[in-house]
């Protein structure tokens, strides 16, 4: 498992070839690239400016991966996360994930972000033409990490 929280960009293809020559054997590996849209509800985005609280995110990244490992048989995790100032179009966060068989590969990399929509610790505050404002996760997020849980099971 590896987690990176930092400010410096990232070359997507370059963190998928990695995953992949560092386990030869894999039979899939799927990578998942979020980024920083020039709009949000309706407004115009200038910028993003992303917080995080040191140790606790590591830890709270690493926690996710580790219940995507006990649920399927993967290879390897990586988890990078930018914080910092962010400008649309620039990467924000990559998760990719190698395993023997594409469907853990998808299923656990689907999980991982759903996950990390609504339970990591960042803080998102967004620039607009009113001023800045800060993100919430939305409904949508908290509906798609249901589909994960066992009835009666919050996380």
């Amino acid at each position: 498992m590896r987690i990176d929280v930092q400010i410096a960009s990232f070359d997507p293809g370059e963190l998928l070839n990695q995953l992949h020559a560092d386990h030869r054997g894999t039979g899939a590996v799927v990578g998942f690239v979020g980024y920083v849209r020039d709009f949000n509800d309706g407004d115009p985005v200038s910028g993003m400016w992303l917080e995080h609280y040191p140790g606790m995110t590591e830890k709270a990244l690493a926690d996710i991966v580790e219940q995507a490992q006990a649920r399927w048989l993967l290879h390897e995790v990586h988890v990078l996360h930018r914080v910092g100032q962010l400008e649309p179009g620039e990467p924000i966060v990559f998760v990719g994930v190698a395993s023997a068989h594409r469907q853990a590969a998808f299923e656990a990399n689907t999980f991982i972000m759903d996950y990390l929509k609504t339970r990591a610790p960042f803080w998102k505050r967004e620039s607009t033409p009113q001023g800045e404002r800060w993100v919430d996760a939305k409904h949508s997020d908290e509906q798609a990490l249901s589909r994960w849980q066992s009835p009666g099971e919050s996380s």
